[in-house]
């Protein structure tokens, strides 16, 4: 018995890396699987069969699973993605929305196709992806079903050299969590993952600062990504909603989520002499948080 038994699954950009080990894992638990993926390089550009691949990984294993190799990047493609999982299958419980590509540069060297193509595969492929299958337990009031959305680093946080993949990261947090409001009522879960692996988009952004990463490492690979993913899209986590997790080098977290740390108020306008005063303190307050949540946070055993 698996805990996706009976569960019928999308993973976009399941051919390689993060979204491959998240297929074979829904296999192994369960679930029929639809493993999209367009085959491209990390740029986005180009096209391979690799899909197939993993299909006959899932079957070798006595699972199901098909392949589909539509784009996310426009509606059609979420169409044609979420067609191929009710005309296979009958039906879809569960989206993981992973796929994704880089074209990092500095804002001083970027081009708007550079822009325009990560924000279609992150930020619009999971609207793309998400209408249909959205639309869908609307109108057939299909109940328990899972939405799992991925983040970065790059958006939560910031990293040099991403604003495009930083930007696209930051929009799908806040998507998310509307989802999460709005699909509520109908009782699907919608849930953010920001990972940390060594995947062929990161393992040269790593080999570049000096810290090369061993993807056969179970702390670092994208192995260590499937199980939070399988366990949030599991019957055990129905109660759990518009939240994000890290999870990255053995270590999974729960992240803070924007909310006032420390408020004034003032009856009137503000004035720019009040602010002088107000705003220092805010920033104060700020900073005396993130130091006293330093060791909060800090790794430990589970037991501890």
């Amino acid at each position: 018995m698996g805990v996706l038994d009976g569960k019928i699954a999308v993973v976009t950009g399941a051919g390689r890396g993060i979204g491959r080990e998240i297929a074979l894992m829904f296999g192994r638990e369960g679930a029929k699987v639809v493993v999209n993926d367009l085959g491209a390089q990390v740029d986005g550009e180009g096209a391979s069969p690799i899909a197939d691949e993993v299909v006959a990984e899932i079957r070798q294993r006595g699972g199901e699973a098909t392949a589909n190799y539509d784009t996310v990047a426009t509606v059609e493609g979420g169409e044609g993605i979420f067609r191929t999982a009710i005309d296979t299958y009958g039906g879809l419980d569960i989206l993981v929305n992973n796929a994704g590509i880089l074209r990092d540069r500095t804002i001083f060297k970027m081009t708007e196709a550079e822009w325009d193509a990560v924000i279609a595969v992150h930020l619009k492929g999971h609207f793309c992806c998400t209408l249909p299958f959205a639309r869908y337990i609307k109108e057939t009031n299909r109940r328990g079903c899972r939405i799992l959305n991925f983040s970065s680093g790059s958006g939560l946080r910031g990293n040099f050299g991403q604003s495009n993949y930083g930007a696209a990261k930051a929009g799908i947090a806040g998507f998310s969590r509307v989802l999460a409001l709005e699909l509520k009522k109908f009782e699907c879960t919608v849930n953010v993952i920001s990972p940390g692996a060594a995947t062929r988009m990161t393992i040269p952004l790593a080999e570049a600062r000096g810290r090369p990463v061993d993807p056969s490492d179970p702390t670092r690979g994208p192995q260590q990504i499937a199980p939070a993913v399988t366990w949030l899209a599991s019957e055990k986590a129905k109660d759990i909603t518009g939240e994000m997790f890290g999870v990255a080098r053995g270590n999974v977290s729960i992240l803070h989520q924007p909310v006032p740390l420390k408020t004034y108020h003032s009856d009137t306008v503000w004035t720019l002499d009040q602010l002088d005063r107000a705003m220092p303190k805010l920033v104060e307050a700020k900073r005396e948080y993130d130091e006293a949540v330093k060791d909060r946070s800090a790794p430990r055993p589970l037991d501890d």
